[in-house]
């Protein structure tokens, strides 16, 4: 019994290490100087958004790595959760608001993996300028292909993350 807890304690602290790693990764300036997303809640949702989407692709690649898939969905959903009350959600107004963003990364995810998985940059920045750029209004969706292009960067990166490295909790190549 002690060694399943000891177990659960060091997989929280591998979902955490990560998860900051993934926020930190989310919150670099090139989204949303050079990728024009714009610097507001919901800007940074999309950019976050992606950088979930980006992990949770590459975890989908190795069985092994899909319990620690599932730890950052709930991660994710987590910290929307706690998001949404920070900045003055009301308590019975954050299901519905978690229920709908939930559907826009969903919506996110269906839209982008075609293209992604095609290494097609053009139809990816089509896919952004419908999605992340009408939904976090007062971005440049002119930059899409320029987020695109980072986007399958970013991509690139995270397939050649040794799935050892996801496991000990560490995103490095």
């Amino acid at each position: 019994m002690l060694e399943a807890f000891r177990r659960k304690r060091r997989n929280r602290a591998i979902v955490e290490a990560i998860w900051d790693e993934v926020v930190a990764r989310a919150r670099r300036p090139v989204r949303f100087e050079a990728g024009g997303l714009p610097d507001t809640v919901m800007g940074r949702f999309e950019s976050l958004a992606i950088e979930v989407f980006l992990i949770l692709r590459r975890c989908g690649r190795e069985r092994e790595l899909a319990p620690l898939s599932q730890d950052l969905v709930d991660r994710f959903m987590t910290d929307l959760d706690h998001s949404l009350r920070e900045i003055g959600i009301g308590y019975l107004a954050v299901p519905k608001r978690m229920h709908a963003l939930a559907g826009r990364f969903y919506a996110r995810v269906a839209a982008m993996e075609g293209p992604l998985s095609a290494g097609d940059s053009v139809a990816l920045a089509e896919a952004l300028r419908a999605g992340a750029f009408v939904d976090a209004p007062g971005g440049r969706p002119d930059a899409a292909p320029d987020l695109a292009t980072h986007i399958l960067e970013e991509a690139a990166w995270y397939e050649r993350v040794p799935m050892g490295n996801l496991l000990a909790g560490r995103l490095e190549v």
